[in-house]
């Protein structure tokens, strides 16, 4: 009788424990966070990621989501879509988003998404056709999807030769990363040589892209007026290595805004001189006030999660920015659902589709002069589609020109037919309660 009260005790003791456990969890909000330290593109994948456990970290010591503390996991993947998907599926109970910084592991997590109701933010990749709310109900392609760039691209291409009725009879090269994020840009790119009258040289570039003899004879071969470079770490790269080496001018050379980081040109250095590359709206901004309140708060007391001197930089803020995104959906979330309460992953996905990230909000956030305010709403789910360049002089990026606006009058009916067909394919019905994006 004794030994069984002992049992009744102990284990009235392990569910109070538990129960404790389980109380702790549902007063946090949980990100979980999808990486790649490892393979090929590590040097890329972890300025990414400790951009983005910084800004966590930051929230977190300025007392959380309006009172609501973050927690966080990391899951390896090493790029490899696989890999990446089973990551997905190991965190996505009870995951306030994913943002998984891959194309292809964001491709088959869409499928996905509806039926486990977690938003899928991709803050510059991702399905293109996912802005249209209507059917992507969640996936969140902020600030701009690959249409959107390849569009402004051939704009600042046309400017640099006087307006795009001169591109008629000109020949445009894209080296591009064999995989769906490098084919992303063909639609818009092909739309534009069709109305333009320019050739598209088409030249991809097999994973991881260090291998490009080939490419560049053509090139060689074929003299391109321009060409663009849609390639991701190493590949960038090597394309700036033989582009020297071929004495392909770097003037006439413009990446997409994955390919315009420090980590793409410090090998190449004053070498790649007069290479530009598109931006996601940001550069690098060391001198931005968040910038600058992640060394205080976080670093200066010892929490920073990777070295002191590459916040700022591109990649670094590109993955602070995808976390305040997250956190801005919960934010949101929270204003209709109940201020310094856990939201669900369908409450965030309707504080995304919410956003209002205004001037006003910017400032507060410490983000004035780094992107412009996005706006999202149940039919546009990208918020914003404009960009601007900056240019390598050698030894740093510099914003060289004013911001463009994309054809949006020209993509929006492509986004929606690649919606129409996409919802088709895959038995999806078009919402009703909401305007077209």
């Amino acid at each position: 009788m004794k030994a069984r009260k002992l049992v009744i005790m102990a284990l009235t003791a392990v569910t109070a424990w538990c129960g404790a456990l389980g109380s702790a969890a549902a007063s946090e909000q949980y990100f979980p966070v999808l990486v790649y330290r490892t393979g090929a593109y590590a040097p890329n994948g972890s300025q990414w990621a400790n951009g983005y456990l910084d800004y966590l970290k930051l929230v977190n010591a300025q007392g959380g989501i309006n009172g609501v503390k973050i927690t966080f996991e990391e899951c390896e993947f090493a790029y490899a879509t696989d890999r990446g998907l089973e990551c997905y599926e190991r965190l996505k109970a009870n995951a306030t988003v994913m943002q998984p910084l891959s194309t292809g592991v964001t491709f088959a997590a869409t499928e996905k998404a509806d039926t486990d109701k977690v938003p899928i933010v991709t803050f510059g990749y991702g399905r293109s056709e996912s802005a249209d709310g209507n059917v992507f109900k969640w996936n969140f392609p902020l600030g701009g999807n690959y249409w959107v760039q390849a569009d402004i691209q051939v704009q600042h291409w046309a400017k640099t030769v006087g307006g795009l009725d001169k591109l008629k009879g000109k020949k445009l090269g894209i080296i591009y990363h064999d995989s769906p994020y490098g084919k992303e840009s063909l639609p818009a790119l092909m739309d534009r040589a069709k109305r333009h009258g320019f050739e598209l040289m088409q030249l991809p570039v097999p994973h991881p892209g260090i291998d490009q003899r080939s490419v560049w004879l053509q090139i060689r071969q074929q003299r391109p007026d321009y060409v663009l470079l849609w390639g991701w770490g190493i590949m960038n790269i090597a394309a700036l290595k033989e582009a020297v080496a071929t004495g392909y001018p770097r003037e006439r050379m413009l990446g997409n805004w994955w390919s315009g980081s420090e980590l793409d040109v410090a090998e190449v250095g004053a070498a790649a001189k007069g290479y530009s590359s598109l931006t996601l709206q940001h550069g690098a901004h060391p001198d931005a006030k968040v910038a600058k309140d992640i060394l205080s708060v976080v670093y200066d007391k010892g929490n920073g999660t990777g070295p002191r001197n590459e916040v700022g930089t591109v990649l670094y803020m590109r993955g602070m920015l995808s976390a305040m995104f997250g956190v801005e959906g919960v934010r949101r979330a929270q204003d209709r659902f109940g201020k310094g309460k856990v939201m669900t992953g369908e409450q965030v996905r309707w504080g995304l589709e919410n956003l209002n990230l205004d001037d006003a909000r910017l400032q507060t956030l410490g983000l004035t002069g780094v992107i412009r305010p996005i706006i999202t709403t149940c039919g546009d789910h990208m918020g914003a589609s404009v960009s601007r360049v900056h240019s390598w002089d050698g030894s740093k990026w510099s914003i060289t020109t004013d911001w463009y606006q994309a054809d949006m009058q020209t993509l929006k009916p492509m986004i929606r037919t690649a919606a129409d067909k996409y919802a088709a394919e895959k038995t999806v019905q078009r919402r009703t309660d909401c305007p077209q994006g």
